[in-house]
């Protein structure tokens, strides 16, 4: 069965909200999955305050008030042999350049930095309380949010050819490496920030189209 809960990842009063209503049907949670998230396409020269604000405030600052909100229930059945689970949707522009120009998405490849680094600094302080926490770094998967970047490269066709897989990222890829991480094979794995792109990010040229 699963139960949805409307809630504002972006503010404290939103995370404390979610917190309240699971807490209604559970007393412990096991997977935590972090994957709320927000860009703004806009040049250097324009970009606004308010839109940079927005991104940094869902992307970074809402994941670390979710993480830190669920703590007491991810603990509740954690273990050394079956740790809980937080899983972080990051992004490959958190680890290479992000897309710039008319369209630059500063705060949003800045946010995927600093969500990437503050996964690793939670996996630190919560693996000795049996909590692992892990990121997934996508690269170009057709979205509502990539579709418009996608167009503005090229199209999909012109961005698989150039990937080394000569395809972009299906939804069973992201698939794969979540049940990966929350599964018994994935009990040992604390800190990493897997790329799910196949291989963009190390051929030449393609930073800068992430």
């Amino acid at each position: 069965m699963a139960i949805s809960v409307p809630a504002d990842g972006s503010t404290l009063e939103g995370v404390k909200h979610l917190l309240a209503q699971v807490s209604a049907h559970t007393d412990h949670v096991d997977i935590l999955m972090a994957n709320a998230g927000a860009t703004w396409g806009e040049k250097f020269d324009t970009h606004p305050d308010s839109a940079f604000a927005k991104v940094m405030d869902l992307n970074v600052r809402g994941v670390f008030n979710l993480v830190r909100e669920f703590a007491p229930l991810l603990t509740k059945r954690a273990s050394v042999e079956d740790p809980s689970r937080v899983i972080i949707t990051a992004s490959v522009a958190g680890l290479g350049v992000g897309s710039l120009g008319k369209q630059g998405t500063y705060g949003y490849s800045a946010s995927k930095a600093a969500v990437i680094h503050l996964g690793r600094n939670l996996a630190v302080e919560l693996g000795p309380r049996g909590i692992t926490v892990n990121s997934i770094c996508p690269g170009f998967f057709p979205s509502k949010m990539s579709n418009g970047l996608l167009e503005m490269a090229g199209g999909v066709q012109k961005m698989a050819e150039a990937n080394p897989m000569r395809r972009l990222g299906r939804s069973e890829d992201i698939a794969g490496a979540v049940v990966y991480l929350a599964s018994r094979a994935g009990s040992h794995v604390n800190g990493a920030a897997i790329e799910i792109d196949g291989g963009a990010l190390w051929s030449h040229g393609q930073l800068l189209k992430l």
